[in-house]
Protein backbone atom coordinates (compact mmCIF):
# COMPACT_ATOMS: atom_id res chain seq x y z
CA UNK A 1 0.00 0.00 0.00
CA UNK A 2 1.24 3.49 -0.84
CA UNK A 3 2.59 5.19 2.29
CA UNK A 4 0.76 8.45 1.59
CA UNK A 5 -2.55 6.65 1.20
CA UNK A 6 -1.90 4.64 4.34
CA UNK A 7 -1.22 7.77 6.33
CA UNK A 8 -4.43 9.41 5.10
CA UNK A 9 -6.71 6.44 5.63
CA UNK A 10 -5.45 5.26 8.97
CA UNK A 11 -4.99 8.64 10.58
CA UNK A 12 -8.50 9.53 9.47
CA UNK A 13 -9.76 6.40 11.17
CA UNK A 14 -9.45 8.19 14.49
CA UNK A 15 -11.88 10.85 13.34
CA UNK A 16 -13.90 8.61 11.08
CA UNK A 17 -17.13 10.23 12.12
CA UNK A 18 -16.03 13.33 10.25
CA UNK A 19 -14.42 11.53 7.32
CA UNK A 20 -17.10 9.06 6.30
CA UNK A 21 -19.57 11.49 4.78
CA UNK A 22 -23.01 12.71 5.68
CA UNK A 23 -25.86 10.46 6.78
CA UNK A 24 -29.56 11.16 6.71
CA UNK A 25 -30.90 11.89 10.18
CA UNK A 26 -33.77 9.62 11.21
CA UNK A 27 -37.16 11.30 11.53
CA UNK A 28 -38.22 9.92 14.91
CA UNK A 29 -40.07 12.16 17.36
CA UNK A 30 -38.46 12.35 20.79
CA UNK A 31 -40.88 11.94 23.70
CA UNK A 32 -41.52 14.95 25.89
CA UNK A 33 -40.93 15.24 29.60
CA UNK A 34 -38.94 13.13 32.03
CA UNK A 35 -37.72 9.88 30.44
CA UNK A 36 -39.41 6.74 31.74
CA UNK A 37 -38.53 3.16 30.88
CA UNK A 38 -41.60 2.96 28.66
CA UNK A 39 -40.69 6.14 26.80
CA UNK A 40 -37.06 5.06 26.43
CA UNK A 41 -38.00 1.65 25.09
CA UNK A 42 -40.53 2.93 22.59
CA UNK A 43 -38.29 5.72 21.35
CA UNK A 44 -35.12 3.65 21.02
CA UNK A 45 -36.92 0.78 19.31
CA UNK A 46 -38.31 3.17 16.71
CA UNK A 47 -34.95 4.91 16.34
CA UNK A 48 -33.01 1.64 15.92
CA UNK A 49 -35.60 0.32 13.47
CA UNK A 50 -35.26 3.52 11.42
CA UNK A 51 -31.45 3.31 11.36
CA UNK A 52 -31.47 -0.39 10.48
CA UNK A 53 -33.91 0.24 7.64
CA UNK A 54 -31.39 2.72 6.20
CA UNK A 55 -28.49 0.31 6.91
CA UNK A 56 -26.89 2.92 9.16
CA UNK A 57 -26.64 0.83 12.33
CA UNK A 58 -25.33 -2.62 13.09
CA UNK A 59 -24.45 -3.36 16.69
CA UNK A 60 -25.74 -3.31 20.25
CA UNK A 61 -27.06 -0.73 22.68
CA UNK A 62 -27.63 -0.96 26.43
CA UNK A 63 -29.20 1.65 28.71
CA UNK A 64 -29.06 1.19 32.48
CA UNK A 65 -30.29 3.13 35.50
CA UNK A 66 -28.21 2.88 38.69
CA UNK A 67 -26.49 -0.20 37.29
CA UNK A 68 -29.67 -2.03 36.28
CA UNK A 69 -30.33 -2.50 32.54
CA UNK A 70 -33.64 -1.04 31.37
CA UNK A 71 -33.07 -1.43 27.62
CA UNK A 72 -31.03 -3.82 25.48
CA UNK A 73 -31.08 -4.22 21.74
CA UNK A 74 -28.95 -5.97 19.12
CA UNK A 75 -29.32 -5.37 15.39
CA UNK A 76 -27.52 -6.13 12.16
CA UNK A 77 -24.96 -8.80 11.41
CA UNK A 78 -21.68 -9.72 13.06
CA UNK A 79 -20.60 -11.45 9.84
CA UNK A 80 -22.17 -10.58 6.52
CA UNK A 81 -20.53 -13.51 4.72
CA UNK A 82 -22.53 -16.06 6.70
CA UNK A 83 -25.35 -13.76 7.88
CA UNK A 84 -24.50 -14.23 11.56
CA UNK A 85 -26.71 -11.86 13.58
CA UNK A 86 -25.36 -9.59 16.26
CA UNK A 87 -26.35 -10.60 19.79
CA UNK A 88 -26.33 -8.57 22.96
CA UNK A 89 -23.15 -10.39 24.05
CA UNK A 90 -21.35 -10.05 20.70
CA UNK A 91 -17.83 -8.69 21.12
CA UNK A 92 -17.12 -5.47 19.21
CA UNK A 93 -13.89 -3.59 18.74
CA UNK A 94 -13.46 -0.84 21.31
CA UNK A 95 -11.31 1.46 19.24
CA UNK A 96 -9.77 4.00 21.62
CA UNK A 97 -11.90 2.98 24.59
CA UNK A 98 -9.06 0.80 25.91
CA UNK A 99 -7.51 4.07 27.03
CA UNK A 100 -9.94 4.14 29.97
CA UNK A 101 -8.55 0.82 31.21
CA UNK A 102 -5.02 2.19 30.83
CA UNK A 103 -5.99 5.24 32.88
CA UNK A 104 -7.41 3.09 35.68
CA UNK A 105 -4.22 0.99 35.76
CA UNK A 106 -2.06 4.10 36.13
CA UNK A 107 -4.31 5.52 38.85
CA UNK A 108 -4.03 2.26 40.81
CA UNK A 109 -0.24 2.47 40.67
CA UNK A 110 -0.30 6.15 41.63
CA UNK A 111 -2.60 5.37 44.55
CA UNK A 112 -0.13 2.70 45.67
CA UNK A 113 2.71 5.22 45.62
CA UNK A 114 4.53 3.52 42.74
CA UNK A 115 3.97 6.38 40.27
CA UNK A 116 3.25 10.10 40.27
CA UNK A 117 1.43 11.99 37.55
CA UNK A 118 4.29 14.50 37.57
CA UNK A 119 6.93 11.84 36.90
CA UNK A 120 9.11 12.31 33.84
CA UNK A 121 9.19 9.31 31.53
CA UNK A 122 12.90 8.79 32.11
CA UNK A 123 12.29 8.11 35.80
CA UNK A 124 10.74 4.78 34.85
CA UNK A 125 12.12 4.18 31.37
CA UNK A 126 15.73 5.46 31.63
CA UNK A 127 16.69 3.84 28.33
CA UNK A 128 13.73 5.13 26.31
CA UNK A 129 15.22 5.91 22.89
CA UNK A 130 13.62 9.33 22.36
CA UNK A 131 15.57 11.80 24.48
CA UNK A 132 12.94 14.55 24.34
CA UNK A 133 10.22 12.15 25.48
CA UNK A 134 12.49 10.71 28.14
CA UNK A 135 13.58 14.05 29.59
CA UNK A 136 10.70 16.46 28.90
CA UNK A 137 7.40 14.55 28.92
CA UNK A 138 5.45 13.76 32.08
CA UNK A 139 2.89 11.06 32.77
CA UNK A 140 0.27 13.80 33.11
CA UNK A 141 1.03 15.00 29.59
CA UNK A 142 0.79 11.50 28.14
CA UNK A 143 -2.58 10.97 29.79
CA UNK A 144 -4.00 14.29 28.59
CA UNK A 145 -2.66 14.12 25.00
CA UNK A 146 -0.49 17.18 25.58
CA UNK A 147 2.88 15.41 25.24
CA UNK A 148 3.58 16.33 21.62
CA UNK A 149 3.75 12.69 20.59
CA UNK A 150 1.88 11.65 17.44
CA UNK A 151 0.58 8.49 15.80
CA UNK A 152 2.15 5.29 14.51
CA UNK A 153 -0.30 4.30 11.74
CA UNK A 154 1.97 4.83 8.74
CA UNK A 155 4.85 3.02 10.41
CA UNK A 156 2.56 0.12 11.29
CA UNK A 157 0.87 -0.46 7.98
CA UNK A 158 3.95 0.03 5.82
CA UNK A 159 5.79 -2.54 7.93
CA UNK A 160 5.72 -5.95 6.17
CA UNK A 161 5.55 -7.62 9.59
CA UNK A 162 2.47 -5.67 10.74
CA UNK A 163 0.28 -8.77 11.32
CA UNK A 164 2.84 -9.96 13.88
CA UNK A 165 3.25 -6.69 15.78
CA UNK A 166 1.50 -7.52 19.04
CA UNK A 167 3.29 -6.43 22.22
CA UNK A 168 3.37 -2.92 23.65
CA UNK A 169 7.08 -2.79 22.92
CA UNK A 170 6.50 -3.92 19.32
CA UNK A 171 4.08 -1.05 18.75
CA UNK A 172 6.21 1.52 20.53
CA UNK A 173 9.25 0.58 18.47
CA UNK A 174 7.43 1.75 15.34
CA UNK A 175 7.64 5.43 16.15
CA UNK A 176 9.52 5.93 19.41
CA UNK A 177 12.23 8.02 17.78
CA UNK A 178 9.91 10.38 15.91
CA UNK A 179 10.39 14.03 16.92
CA UNK A 180 7.80 15.68 19.13
CA UNK A 181 5.18 17.66 17.19
CA UNK A 182 5.29 20.49 19.75
CA UNK A 183 6.71 21.28 23.15
CA UNK A 184 5.13 19.16 25.91
CA UNK A 185 2.21 20.90 27.57
CA UNK A 186 1.74 23.40 24.75
CA UNK A 187 -1.65 22.11 23.55
CA UNK A 188 -4.00 19.16 23.18
CA UNK A 189 -3.42 16.88 20.19
CA UNK A 190 -4.79 13.36 20.20
CA UNK A 191 -2.03 10.75 20.23
CA UNK A 192 -1.84 6.99 20.07
CA UNK A 193 1.91 6.90 20.66
CA UNK A 194 1.54 8.40 24.13
CA UNK A 195 -0.56 5.54 25.52
CA UNK A 196 2.07 3.07 24.33
CA UNK A 197 4.63 4.76 26.56
CA UNK A 198 2.11 4.64 29.40
CA UNK A 199 1.72 0.91 28.74
CA UNK A 200 5.48 0.41 28.94
CA UNK A 201 5.54 2.22 32.29
CA UNK A 202 2.72 0.02 33.60
CA UNK A 203 4.72 -3.05 32.56
CA UNK A 204 7.96 -1.74 34.12
CA UNK A 205 6.44 -0.73 37.45
CA UNK A 206 4.12 -3.74 37.86
CA UNK A 207 6.46 -6.42 36.51
CA UNK A 208 3.58 -7.77 34.41
CA UNK A 209 2.64 -7.56 30.76
CA UNK A 210 0.06 -4.87 30.01
CA UNK A 211 -2.56 -7.49 29.11
CA UNK A 212 -1.97 -9.48 32.29
CA UNK A 213 -2.16 -6.37 34.44
CA UNK A 214 -5.46 -5.25 32.91
CA UNK A 215 -6.96 -8.75 33.24
CA UNK A 216 -5.81 -9.06 36.86
CA UNK A 217 -6.57 -5.60 38.23
CA UNK A 218 -9.12 -3.95 35.93
CA UNK A 219 -11.36 -6.20 33.83
CA UNK A 220 -11.02 -9.15 36.21
CA UNK A 221 -12.25 -7.42 39.38
CA UNK A 222 -15.01 -5.78 37.32
CA UNK A 223 -16.22 -9.19 36.12
CA UNK A 224 -15.65 -8.32 32.45
CA UNK A 225 -15.28 -11.86 31.13
CA UNK A 226 -15.84 -10.89 27.48
CA UNK A 227 -13.24 -8.13 27.32
CA UNK A 228 -9.65 -8.49 26.16
CA UNK A 229 -7.07 -7.49 23.57
CA UNK A 230 -7.71 -10.49 21.36
CA UNK A 231 -5.33 -11.41 18.56
CA UNK A 232 -7.78 -11.56 15.66
CA UNK A 233 -5.46 -13.80 13.65
CA UNK A 234 -6.76 -16.53 15.95
CA UNK A 235 -10.39 -17.66 16.19
CA UNK A 236 -12.36 -15.65 18.76
CA UNK A 237 -15.84 -16.79 19.70
CA UNK A 238 -18.78 -14.46 19.10
CA UNK A 239 -16.78 -11.54 17.66
CA UNK A 240 -18.07 -8.99 15.16
CA UNK A 241 -16.25 -8.24 11.93
CA UNK A 242 -16.11 -4.52 11.18
CA UNK A 243 -17.48 -3.12 7.93
CA UNK A 244 -16.45 0.12 6.24
CA UNK A 245 -17.51 2.14 3.22
CA UNK A 246 -14.15 3.76 2.56
CA UNK A 247 -11.40 2.61 0.19
CA UNK A 248 -7.66 2.78 0.75
CA UNK A 249 -7.51 6.16 -0.96
CA UNK A 250 -10.33 7.59 1.14
CA UNK A 251 -12.98 7.41 -1.57
CA UNK A 252 -16.52 6.42 -0.52
CA UNK A 253 -17.95 3.05 -1.47
CA UNK A 254 -21.54 2.11 -2.15
CA UNK A 255 -21.24 -1.25 -0.40
CA UNK A 256 -19.70 -2.48 2.83
CA UNK A 257 -16.29 -4.17 2.85
CA UNK A 258 -14.62 -5.95 5.78
CA UNK A 259 -12.05 -3.90 7.70
CA UNK A 260 -9.65 -6.77 8.35
CA UNK A 261 -6.75 -5.01 6.59
CA UNK A 262 -7.44 -1.55 7.97
CA UNK A 263 -6.83 -2.11 11.69
CA UNK A 264 -4.14 -3.63 13.90
CA UNK A 265 -4.48 -7.34 14.56
CA UNK A 266 -4.14 -6.91 18.33
CA UNK A 267 -5.05 -4.05 20.62
CA UNK A 268 -3.21 -2.55 23.54
CA UNK A 269 -2.94 0.54 25.78
CA UNK A 270 -4.06 2.92 23.01
CA UNK A 271 -7.05 0.89 21.82
CA UNK A 272 -8.12 -1.97 19.61
CA UNK A 273 -9.38 -4.42 22.22
CA UNK A 274 -12.85 -5.97 22.25
CA UNK A 275 -15.76 -5.90 24.67
CA UNK A 276 -19.54 -6.09 24.95
CA UNK A 277 -22.11 -3.55 26.09
CA UNK A 278 -22.81 -5.69 29.16
CA UNK A 279 -19.12 -5.69 30.10
CA UNK A 280 -18.94 -1.93 29.65
CA UNK A 281 -21.78 -1.61 32.15
CA UNK A 282 -19.79 -3.80 34.54
CA UNK A 283 -16.84 -1.43 34.13
CA UNK A 284 -19.07 1.53 34.96
CA UNK A 285 -20.46 -0.22 38.05
CA UNK A 286 -16.99 -1.22 39.26
CA UNK A 287 -15.76 2.36 38.91
CA UNK A 288 -18.73 3.94 40.68
CA UNK A 289 -18.74 1.31 43.44
CA UNK A 290 -15.04 1.76 44.24
CA UNK A 291 -13.98 -1.74 43.21
CA UNK A 292 -11.17 -0.41 41.02
CA UNK A 293 -10.27 2.95 42.57
CA UNK A 294 -11.01 5.08 45.59
CA UNK A 295 -13.45 7.93 45.13
CA UNK A 296 -10.53 10.38 45.20
CA UNK A 297 -8.77 8.76 42.28
CA UNK A 298 -11.99 8.14 40.39
CA UNK A 299 -12.52 11.89 40.51
CA UNK A 300 -8.92 12.61 39.51
CA UNK A 301 -9.01 10.53 36.33
CA UNK A 302 -12.47 11.69 35.22
CA UNK A 303 -12.30 15.44 35.89
CA UNK A 304 -11.32 17.45 32.80
CA UNK A 305 -7.78 18.80 32.75
CA UNK A 306 -7.64 20.33 29.25
CA UNK A 307 -10.12 21.28 26.53
CA UNK A 308 -10.49 18.66 23.82
CA UNK A 309 -12.69 21.00 21.82
CA UNK A 310 -15.32 23.67 22.46
CA UNK A 311 -17.81 21.15 23.90
CA UNK A 312 -15.67 18.62 25.77
CA UNK A 313 -12.96 18.54 28.39
CA UNK A 314 -10.38 15.79 28.57
CA UNK A 315 -9.16 14.18 31.77
CA UNK A 316 -6.85 11.16 32.09
CA UNK A 317 -8.10 9.19 29.06
CA UNK A 318 -11.69 10.06 30.00
CA UNK A 319 -13.85 12.68 28.32
CA UNK A 320 -15.75 15.08 30.58
CA UNK A 321 -18.68 17.07 29.19
CA UNK A 322 -22.02 18.56 30.21
CA UNK A 323 -25.27 18.02 28.31
CA UNK A 324 -28.35 19.96 29.46
CA UNK A 325 -26.80 20.40 32.89
CA UNK A 326 -25.87 16.72 33.25
CA UNK A 327 -22.20 15.81 33.60
CA UNK A 328 -21.27 12.84 31.42
CA UNK A 329 -17.92 11.04 31.47
CA UNK A 330 -16.58 8.17 29.39
CA UNK A 331 -14.80 7.65 26.10
CA UNK A 332 -15.51 6.72 22.52
CA UNK A 333 -13.74 4.77 19.84
CA UNK A 334 -13.78 5.06 16.08
CA UNK A 335 -11.93 3.59 13.12
CA UNK A 336 -12.77 1.95 9.82
CA UNK A 337 -15.69 -0.34 10.67
CA UNK A 338 -15.45 0.52 14.37
CA UNK A 339 -17.62 2.87 16.44
CA UNK A 340 -18.36 2.59 20.16
CA UNK A 341 -18.96 4.70 23.26
CA UNK A 342 -19.51 4.47 27.00
CA UNK A 343 -21.36 7.37 28.65
CA UNK A 344 -21.69 7.55 32.44
CA UNK A 345 -24.26 10.12 33.64
CA UNK A 346 -22.94 11.15 37.05
CA UNK A 347 -25.94 12.95 38.54
CA UNK A 348 -28.84 10.82 37.35
CA UNK A 349 -27.17 7.40 37.37
CA UNK A 350 -27.83 6.54 33.73
CA UNK A 351 -25.35 4.49 31.71
CA UNK A 352 -25.37 4.17 27.93
CA UNK A 353 -23.09 1.71 26.14
CA UNK A 354 -23.28 1.48 22.34
CA UNK A 355 -21.07 -0.62 20.07
CA UNK A 356 -21.17 -0.93 16.30
CA UNK A 357 -19.29 -2.68 13.52
CA UNK A 358 -20.20 0.10 11.05
CA UNK A 359 -18.52 3.40 10.26
CA UNK A 360 -20.29 6.09 12.30
CA UNK A 361 -22.67 3.38 13.46
CA UNK A 362 -23.43 4.95 16.84
CA UNK A 363 -23.57 8.59 15.76
CA UNK A 364 -27.31 9.21 15.93
CA UNK A 365 -27.93 6.76 18.77
CA UNK A 366 -25.32 8.41 20.96
CA UNK A 367 -26.51 11.97 20.46
CA UNK A 368 -30.22 11.21 20.61
CA UNK A 369 -29.90 9.03 23.71
CA UNK A 370 -27.92 11.68 25.57
CA UNK A 371 -30.52 14.29 24.63
CA UNK A 372 -33.37 12.02 25.74
CA UNK A 373 -31.85 11.07 29.10
CA UNK A 374 -30.95 14.65 30.06
CA UNK A 375 -34.50 15.94 29.54
CA UNK A 376 -36.40 16.90 32.66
Amino acid sequence: MNATLTKYVLASALIFAAAAGAQEEPNVAMPRGTPTVEKITAYLDELVDSLVARDQFSGTILVAKDGQPVYKRAAGEACKWYHVPNKIDTKFCLGSMNKMFTSVAVAQLVEQGKLSYDDKIGQHLPDYPNQDVREKVTLHQLLTHTSGMGMYWEELFTNPEWPYIETVQDYDNLANQNPLLFEPGERFQYSNCGPLVVGLIIEKVSGMTYDDYIRTYVTGPAGMTNTDCYDIKDPVENIAIGYTKMTFDGSPLDDWIANLYLNPVKGGPAGGGYSTVEDLLKFDIALRDGKLLSEEYFNIITTGKVDRDETRGYAYYFEDKTVNGERIIGHGGGAAGVNANLAMFLRSGWTVAIMSNYDRGIMFLRGKTEELLTRS
